[in-house]
């Protein structure tokens, strides 16, 4: 790793990490999750560090997720070899999400206050890095968001478990469309805690060397701006509540309001097994127990899915090729059959994450 891909400072009770990527929106790779991992079990005894704040260099955005391109070639390489999910979880990609799964809850159950500004964009990864933080501050410019399912891939990084606790079905809606939220989306999502307007982060990174983080937030914070996603739950709630995703595609196809139907084509879009996956990833998580079952289960999901078409069509079509036109496989929500769901859900084995509440690895 590049030394200046991730920054640390500690000075004056602040533990400052800074992801340092600019050109490519401080996207997560593996050697920087390692860093910030071996870092913040540092700094979690170090009696230095009071409060610990995560943000990211350039304008542009907290982080704009992994390195989708590296699990590209990791995916293509264990599906020309018919690999199944276990060989997965021992490839780069399936060691990186080990140690980056473990660095989310290890942020979940930090034991010093953990300041994540979640400034412009944050998706995927960026998500996992700050929305389990016990503080939570977005501005004017963020959008956040769990893309995964347009690239045929599903929501991980602990998303399952944030999406599923969204007020009614908002993260159902996320999650299936792509959705991005602004500011106060993310609050009302449950995604983030405050609003500080992008031109005051500076004089409030200064105040958390003066002031406990709540002191400090308090000073900073201002009235979260309105929630266009929260303001359309009646309809949401509605649709996504259904049992299956042939089931939410009709209710939104037969609502009468434009954004529903408009919700029905974002759907319809993106990878009919990855949003069926996704929809039961997010029903089971609504009933894990803690941060770290979710995390276990998406792991699963995660290696699953680099032996499958899709996510190599997704990347491919997305991020290689940007020609916006995947040939999905199977092309169609009634082809994906229940046995190609339930695969994405196998153990496995002596591969299994196996994180417990009790345990940081």
């Amino acid at each position: 790793m590049s030394e200046a891909e991730v920054l640390f400072d500690k000075r004056d009770g602040v533990g400052l990490i800074t992801l340092n990527r600019p050109k490519a929106i401080n996207a997560l790779n593996h050697p920087m999750a390692q860093a910030i991992l071996d870092t913040l079990r540092d700094w979690a005894t170090d009696g230095e560090v009071r409060t610990v704040v995560l943000t990211g260099a350039g304008e542009r955005g907290l982080c704009a997720g992994g390195d989708i391109v590296a699990i590209h070639t990791d995916a293509k390489n264990t599906v020309a070899a018919g690999d199944s999910a276990y060989a997965g979880a021992e490839s780069p990609s399936g060691q990186f999400w080990r140690d980056e799964y473990i660095l989310n809850a290890l942020i979940g159950r930090y034991p010093k206050p953990y300041v994540a500004v979640m400034d412009g964009i944050v998706m995927g990864g960026g998500v996992g890095l700050s929305a389990h933080g016990r503080y939570r501050i977005v501005t004017e410019r963020s959008m956040v968001g769990m893309p995964e399912t347009g690239i045929g891939f599903i929501p991980d990084v602990g998303g399952t478990y944030l999406l599923s606790r969204a007020p009614g079905e908002l993260g159902t809606h996320v999650a299936l469309t792509t959705a991005r939220m602004s500011a106060g989306d993310a609050i009302a999502a449950g995604f983030a805690d405050y609003f500080v307007p992008s031109d005051q982060i500076p004089a409030l990174l200064d105040e958390l060397r003066r002031a406990d983080a709540p002191v400090a937030l308090a000073k900073f914070a201002q009235p979260a701006p309105e929630s266009e996603l929260a303001a359309q739950r009646t309809w949401i709630d509605a649709c996504y509540s259904a049992a299956t995703v042939e089931e939410i595609v009709a209710g939104l196809q037969r609502h009468d309001t434009p954004e529903a139907a408009k919700a029905a084509g974002d759907v319809l879009s993106k990878s009919p097994v990855a949003l069926k996956v996704t929809l039961r990833s997010l029903r089971n998580a609504r009933g894990a127990q803690s941060l770290e079952e979710a995390l276990n289960e998406e792991y699963r999901v995660s290696s699953a899915a680099l032996t499958s078409h899709d996510l190599v069509e997704g990347i491919r079509a997305q991020v290689i090729d940007k020609d916006r036109n995947p040939q999905w496989s199977p092309a169609t929500l009634t082809e994906v059959t229940d046995a190609l769901v339930d695969s994405y859900f196998a153990e496995l084995g002596d591969r299994e994450l196996g994180l417990t509440p009790q345990e940081q690895r």
